[in-house]
């Protein structure tokens, strides 16, 4: 399962330690609703999605300065 998280390192570590705790007894409770005999385990991973688009928006915000002051401030059209 994918996991967003905000915080420090430490923060995301206690975060993802707290989870991985609760793993066996969510893994019971999802077995015991869908009526399952055998739930697969469940794994928690860091979704790095949202800092990877702030990672691109702030490299694609770069080259639009960029391209800017080499065109001296004017907008080709």
């Amino acid at each position: 399962m994918y996991v967003s998280v905000l915080g420090s390192k430490s923060e995301k570590q206690a975060t993802f330690d707290g989870l991985d705790s609760v793993a066996s007894f969510l893994r019971s409770r999802v077995a015991k609703q869908l009526q399952l005999r055998v739930a697969p385990e469940i794994q928690f991973k860091e979704d790095d999605t949202i800092a990877r688009a702030a990672r691109i928006e702030s490299l694609l915000a770069d080259v639009k300065k960029q391209d800017a002051s080499a065109s001296g401030g004017r907008e080709n059209d």
